[in-house]
């Protein structure tokens, strides 16, 4: 059985979740830049394009996985936060998920421990597109041909 305390834990997780997001818009933000730098100046590097678009891309992968983060740390919140019992809440809630068709009716009922490890689990992906983002940067920048032009 999970407690009270361990959603609001799971919850205040999840929201870390937003300050990777604004990592990766900006790195996001980079690659489309220096993408559409190279066509508008019209000299086209297909390595650094490709860097550009693959950074690009995991952006707005990662922005997915960014609002369903979102989306999972204000239930959980609203779960933890709420008076009525946890039986209650699941109920209400899995009702509400159905409604929406956000959640197949054969899923109704799981554990908490089982939602909470879900939601973990897209932190993490989240997390893992955001590092692979960074790696990419850091080897754009630490090959680029300004680095080795003056040695």
């Amino acid at each position: 059985m999970i407690s009270d305390m361990e959603l609001h834990t799971v919850a205040s997780l999840l929201r870390r979740g937003h300050s990777l997001d604004q990592l990766s818009t900006g790195l996001t933000l980079l690659a489309a830049l220096l993408g559409l730098a190279q066509l508008l100046v019209g000299s086209v590097n297909p390595w650094l394009l490709c860097f550009s678009v693959v950074i690009f891309m995991l952006g707005v992968l990662q922005k997915y996985w960014a609002q369903r983060v979102a989306f999972d740390a204000d239930l959980f919140q609203r779960m933890a936060d709420s008076t009525q019992s946890l039986a209650e809440r699941t109920y209400t809630l899995d009702q509400a998920l159905t409604a929406l068709g956000l959640q197949p009716v054969e899923r109704s009922g799981r554990l908490w421990t089982e939602r909470r490890h879900g939601a973990l689990l897209l932190l993490r992906r989240q997390s893992l597109l955001l590092a692979t983002q960074v790696v990419l940067t850091l080897g754009l920048i630490l090959t680029s041909p300004w680095l080795t032009s003056g040695i």
